[in-house]
């Protein structure tokens, strides 16, 4: 441990020196690499403990270049004039499908770093994540990251944050994560810009979890920051939303590693370990406050997460089923936007239906049970949340293609809508037109940022951008484009069930609820995809697609033949014929017994049909 820690844990330093601060941008901003820069230049973390990405401590993470999770660190700070301070820095995502982690760190803090990339300007992301901070009235510090590349615009970029801010362009902090421009410059301002936190460290204890994980030798530890009051070790306390009460076995503050100390006061940030077992007993959002004095109310924390995309998991060992509950547990604990509940189906078994905030954050999900808990998965086409009102006026939530009601009781199906914002370069503006009309979206506006900067507004469905949306935006834009969206309502559309049929019998993990318009033409390709995948067998298979009784595209996939004439030369024709009868019954019964098994690859490749 560096000297700089052995004083700061021996010392509790008093409120007006602690500074509580996240980090915001779009992804690929240099976020986490100033990070990095922050962390050493304080001293937090050693030339030798140094890494790329020092904050991001999963494999995932490193290898796609992208924060996943909101990670706490504390720093310690002695400013130029002698004076030290207490840095709580919460690293948050960049990219919109995380923008849950970024909500709850952002209500734990008192100030934001706004990092904008000197060479890309202002993008969808920054924005929708600078309006959160904004309603929780932190302060804002603009930094222009990457002012050492020679194609970085910090004139253009600059009038973009006054623009939206309102700052004066003497706010923003010219810096570079790589060569460590700046740093010093953004250490001052968080000193002299964000305020000291509030709170009573006489009042009854009252703090708030923001995150929490999971660790096989000591249970659930959450991390909270104290709003009122103070927290000492071996304290009973008690959580709001569970009523369980629980000792307070070890607390301590946020350093590359654990630091555990004797007590902590309003405005720290720190973690509680009580041994608790049981994923379900913490609630990210929830009040932590003590049994023998208790707070009145509860923090106002967080909005509730609001999944976009639904989707099932299937164990591929139904034997695993258990394990995979116990899984999912763990991860939601560390990942509180995922949500899920247990469905069957005729295909697959049991298994889970599972809430994700948007596509990229599925495929993660997946990644982590295969990755942290060894768990070989299913997942089914992903689809979202339709009301499907009845003949006799009763609205149900269809979150699964099959718990749509028969079409002689359907009256009609409403499908949620979303608003879009798209910025993206001038000379784009055609293909990005074509591709969100082409996807059943409606352009509402159009503003110029500059002059080759412009935000497209769109009203589109939601289940459009389910699939390959944001790819098919990157490709059109040559990676330019930037996309965010929040709900809007929801709307009537003509939609139906698509049913994909295995010899007559339905595969309700692939089927999906879609637009009329677009029935045809999908059911033909996903025959088409489904031919290519699933294996050759002894019998013929009939795939087909359907809507109701009403098939609308068939392929066949071939039989393994072995040439049964083979051996007959020369004579009479029946004796050929009555071989290949023969043979032709045989298959007949195969097929009747016969089961298919159909490939994880294939259900894979129904989601990126082109």
């Amino acid at each position: 441990m560096s000297p700089l820690h052995c004083i700061f844990v021996e010392q509790d330093r008093s409120m007006k020196n602690i500074r509580n601060f996240c980090i915001i941008a779009h992804i690929d901003h240099g976020k986490s690499t100033l990070a990095d820069r922050l962390l050493q230049t304080t001293g937090t973390i050693s030339e030798r403990q140094m890494q790329e990405q020092a904050l991001d401590d999963m494999d995932l993470e490193r290898e796609r270049g992208i924060t996943i999770k909101s990670h706490a660190i504390q720093m310690a700070y002695t400013s130029p004039s002698g004076e030290e301070f207490v840095f709580n820095l919460i690293d948050t995502p960049g990219h919109v499908d995380f923008s849950y982690e970024v909500s709850r760190s952002i209500a734990a803090c008192e100030g934001a770093l706004l990092i904008v990339d000197a060479t890309q300007g202002i993008e969808a992301q920054t924005i929708s994540n600078l309006y959160l901070a904004l309603e929780h009235d932190l302060e804002i510090i603009p930094v222009l990251n990457k002012m050492d590349l020679d194609s970085a615009d910090p004139e253009v970029v600059g009038d973009q944050i006054v623009d939206l801010i309102g700052c004066s362009l003497d706010d923003i902090i010219p810096a570079s994560g790589k060569s460590g421009l700046g740093v010093d410059d953004i250490l001052e301002a968080i000193v002299e810009r964000v305020p000291a936190p509030g709170g009573e460290e006489n009042a009854p204890l009252q703090a708030m979890i923001f995150d929490s994980v999971y660790n096989s030798f000591r249970g659930i530890i959450a991390y909270y920051r104290i709003l009122n009051g103070r927290l000492k070790k071996g304290d009973r306390v008690k959580f709001f939303a569970t009523n369980q009460v629980y000792d307070a076995d070890e607390i301590g503050t946020l350093g590359m590693e654990l630091m555990p100390k004797k007590e902590l006061s309003a405005g720290n940030v720190g973690y509680i370990i009580s041994g608790i077992k049981d994923a379900r007993e913490i609630k990210v959002g929830d009040t932590i406050t003590l049994e023998s004095s208790p707070c009145e109310d509860k923090v106002q924390g967080f909005e509730d997460v609001k999944p976009m995309v639904f989707a099932g998991i299937y164990p591929v060992d139904t034997e695993d089923y258990e394990e995979l509950r116990a899984s999912m547990e763990k991860l939601q604990l560390n990942d509180a936007s995922l949500v899920f509940e247990p469905e069957s189906s005729a295909a697959l078994g049991f298994g889970f239906r599972c809430g994700f905030l948007g596509m990229l954050h599925m495929e993660i999900i997946q990644e982590r049970l295969e990755r942290e808990f060894n768990m070989t998965v299913i997942t089914t086409v992903p689809n979202v949340s339709y009301h499907a009102y009845t003949k006799t006026d009763e609205m149900l939530i269809v979150n699964n293609p099959s718990d749509l009601p028969e079409p002689n009781h359907l009256l009609h199906v409403e499908e949620p809508f979303i608003k879009a914002q798209v910025i993206t370069k001038s000379e784009y503006i055609g293909q990005v037109m074509n591709l969100c009309i082409e996807k059943r979206g409606v352009l509402t506006n159009q503003v110029y940022l500059t002059s080759d900067r412009v935000e497209l507004s769109f009203e589109m469905p939601l289940g459009e951008i389910v699939f390959d949306f944001y790819d098919k935006l990157k490709s059109v834009s040559r990676g330019y484009a930037s996309f965010d969206y929040f709900p809007d309502e929801y709307k009537e559309s003509k939609l139906v069930k698509l049913d994909i049929m295995l010899n007559g019998d339905p595969v309700d993990a692939l089927s999906a609820l879609i637009h009329k318009d677009n029935a045809f033409d999908l059911g033909k390709r996903i025959c088409l995809k489904l031919k290519e995948l699933i294996p050759r067998q002894q019998f013929m298979i009939a795939l087909q697609a359907a809507i109701g009784a009403k098939i609308i595209a068939r392929e066949t996939i071939k039989p393994v033949r072995k040439d049964v004439t083979a051996k007959c030369y020369g004579g009479d024709i029946t004796r050929k014929r009555k071989l290949l009868e023969k043979q032709k019954k045989g298959k007949k019964r195969m097929r009747q017994v016969g089961n298919i098994e159909v490939p994880q690859s294939a259900f894979l490749a129904v989601l990126k049909l082109d």
